[in-house]
């Protein structure tokens, strides 16, 4: 399987941008089940006004992703662009009665998230220059976690489904899986997992277009308890950069999933579960 993703920097730092591009780029294989093999760099860079040695930064932060992911960057290509892009095309294996998809979770099921969210927000906040030293710090630590030790966990697990929690938002995600499986889902708001200072952020307004564009789009299909509150409600839809994964298992099989993806350092936690219903619809409960 091959999958590909590149962005503009979302960080200051070269090097961390590129350590977070390659493992974004890396999460949909991951998300599937799959081993990641090798990669090819993509790369888009202003040379004239940046110079060489930013792009080396950038470079080798990708690379230094690819190696702990056991991943072969075997080439690549790159252009002259007024602004800076970064990230890879992966291919990488699995055996087709092993894949784990995103429409084939089972009514019952309860649903995991690996990450917390809220690098939408904090990204946006950096751009701004309001953004937490420590804030920052978390998300760079989260957006540069692979969810290497995710999958392989999910996969012991026997998860019915998963997907990755990227640019449509955990809501956004969480739509598409429930939809592809006919079933309805239920988020526990106050359950899921948030990354420092992003609710405050939400509070402010500041999040990306994206996740306003995202909650836009969920209207639809999600119902909202009263009780859980418009920042809380904007920040589900909040668009993610290298996110966590979101996986579907038996309701027996979850205790020992959330065990296995602690004990690997991971903040994971159960926040929902599907059900029978109208495909795709969501209920947010506080």
């Amino acid at each position: 399987m091959a999958t590909v993703d590149f962005f503009t920097p979302i960080v200051d730092d070269p090097r961390d941008f590129g350590r977070i591009a390659a493992a974004n780029a890396l999460s949909d294989i991951y998300a599937m089940g799959a081993r990641p093999l090798f990669a090819l760099n993509l790369v888009a860079f202003p040379r004239a006004q940046l110079g060489t040695g930013v792009l080396e930064e950038i470079v080798r932060g990708g690379g230094e992703i690819a190696r702990e992911a056991g991943v072969a960057i075997i080439g690549g290509h790159s252009i002259d662009d007024a602004e800076p892009k970064f990230g890879m095309c992966v291919i990488g294996e699995v055996a087709p009665d092993r894949i784990v998809r995103n429409s084939t979770a089972r009514a019952g099921d309860v649903l995991v998230l690996t990450k917390p969210i809220g690098t939408g927000a904090i990204s946006t906040a950096l751009k701004r220059g309001v953004a937490e030293p420590h804030a920052v710090q978390a998300a760079v630590k989260s957006m540069t976690t692979l969810n290497r030790a995710a999958a392989e966990a999910m996969l012991r697990a026997g998860a019915s489904a998963a997907t990755d929690v990227t640019g449509f938002g955990l809501l956004g995600h969480l739509r598409e899986m429930a939809r592809g499986s006919r079933l309805a889902a239920v988020v526990r708001a106050s359950a899921v997992p948030l990354l420092p200072t992003a609710l405050e952020l939400a509070e402010r307004g500041i999040l990306p277009g994206g996740s306003k564009r995202n909650f836009d789009d969920v209207a639809d299909a999600v119902h909202w308890a009263d009780e859980v509150p418009e920042p809380l409600r904007r920040l589900l839809c909040d668009a993610q950069t290298s996110g966590g994964l979101l996986i579907a298992i038996a309701p027996d099989r979850a205790p020992g999933l959330l065990a296995e993806l602690r004990a690997a350092g991971l903040t994971a936690a159960e926040i929902g579960r599907l059900e029978e219903g109208p495909a795709g619809a969501i209920a947010v409960e506080p």
